[in-house]
């Protein structure tokens, strides 16, 4: 067969429909797989890894459902796009597809043209979504042309000045000065590393914002009891600038799911609170707080800061730093950015309450696990 040519799946236990969808897909300049049961499909899918699935959803051993669970929680074929073929006609059953994560449905017994029509707008929407994607990586790369080499550059002379210093003073220098030297090497290299890791999950966010299958994903991961992780977070926090003493606890919910990864949960929190002691004074309080409704549960957290404007809080942008040549803030400013879209990334609530020189008050919903 020729490489160059689409991999099509068929999964269906109808074998009149295997030879005769098969046979349409071939004459099509298709490359056609085939198999009669949801494990064969299974199987073969992680053999091929197919262009497009195409599958019955009533099946034996294994049914439609069961193949799309199976191939949305692989890495490896989660976005293949899947088209379910069925004989329900009833919307509860087409419903639940697409919530499964189907991208179309076909309904038998379907014609030719409206086989070709449904294959045809899953092209348009793979190439819709990478040429969004594209331009949305030169834009983030655009925007970054200037403000990452100076932020490199800025990191990056503090460490080769100190050691520049110690390679010249070896003989000389004292043990206390090593200490210190090697403190700010340690401390400029860290924020070099949040620099980039930071960059890279803009990057990787906008990247799944242009994705609406990635993005649906995301919702299937879960933390459990996030308020304690948030707590646990508050705490490090505060001891990190020193001011235990300055963290409130409010109310706060536990015994909940939510459905985000703890890894993205977890650089919410820390990017929120983090900002929180930054940019207020020690010996002013740092609340935070958490309720729910029947749905989601929000945190909030508030600091007695310098705060924001509201021309800087409706032009919050990736790479925007408030007042830089005031406060000189350090690194590229994307913390409250990436909290923000990876919120939003789930179809959470994001708002920010602010008054200049009075503080700032963040909360954040995300939903609860169904």
């Amino acid at each position: 067969m020729n490489s160059d040519k689409k991999k099509i799946l068929l999964i269906d236990d109808a074998e009149f429909i295997l030879e005769s969808t098969s046979t349409l897909l071939t004459f099509e300049g298709y490359d056609c797989y085939t198999a009669e049961d949801g494990e064969k499909g299974l199987v073969l899918a992680f053999q091929i890894l197919p262009d497009i699935i195409l599958c019955d959803i009533a099946m034996p051993k294994l049914d439609g459902y069961g193949v799309l669970d199976k191939i949305r929680n692989s890495k490896e074929t989660e976005s293949i796009p899947f088209i379910f073929l069925t004989a329900f006609t009833e919307k509860s059953n087409l419903r639940a597809a697409m919530e499964r994560g189907a991208d179309d449905f076909l309904v038998k017994p379907y014609s030719r043209d409206e086989l070709i029509a449904a294959i045809d707008a899953q092209w348009n929407k793979y190439n819709r979504i990478t040429r969004q994607l594209n331009e949305k990586v030169e834009e983030v790369g655009k925007s970054v042309t200037s403000a990452l080499p100076h932020e490199f550059r800025t990191v990056l002379n503090e460490v080769i000045g100190s050691a520049k210093y110690l390679n010249s003073t070896y003989l000389t220098v004292s043990a206390e000065e090593i200490r210190e030297l090697s403190q700010d090497i340690i401390i400029s290299s860290n924020r070099l590393l949040k620099i980039t890791e930071n960059f890279l999950i803009f990057v990787r966010i906008e990247s799944f914002a242009a994705n609406p299958l990635k993005k649906r994903q995301l919702r299937s991961y879960f933390t459990e009891e996030p308020s304690a992780l948030f707590l646990d977070i508050a705490g490090m926090k505060s001891s990190k600038y020193n001011r235990t003493g300055d963290l409130v606890i409010s109310d706060v919910i536990d015994q909940i799911t939510i459905e985000i990864a703890t890894e993205s949960y977890y650089k919410i929190v820390e990017e929120l609170l983090d900002n929180a002691f930054k940019f207020s004074k020690a010996n002013t309080e740092v609340t935070i707080s958490s309720w729910n409704t029947a749905d989601m549960v929000y945190f909030m957290i508030s600091d007695f800061g310098r705060g924001m404007s509201r021309e800087q809080i409706s032009n919050i942008a990736a790479l925007a730093q408030f007042e830089r040549s005031v406060f000189e803030q350090q690194g590229l400013g994307l913390g409250l950015v990436i909290a923000k879209r990876l919120v939003e990334l789930h179809d959470g609530k994001f708002n920010i309450k602010s008054v200049e020189g009075v503080g700032t008050t963040i909360s954040f919903g995300l939903y609860l696990k169904k």
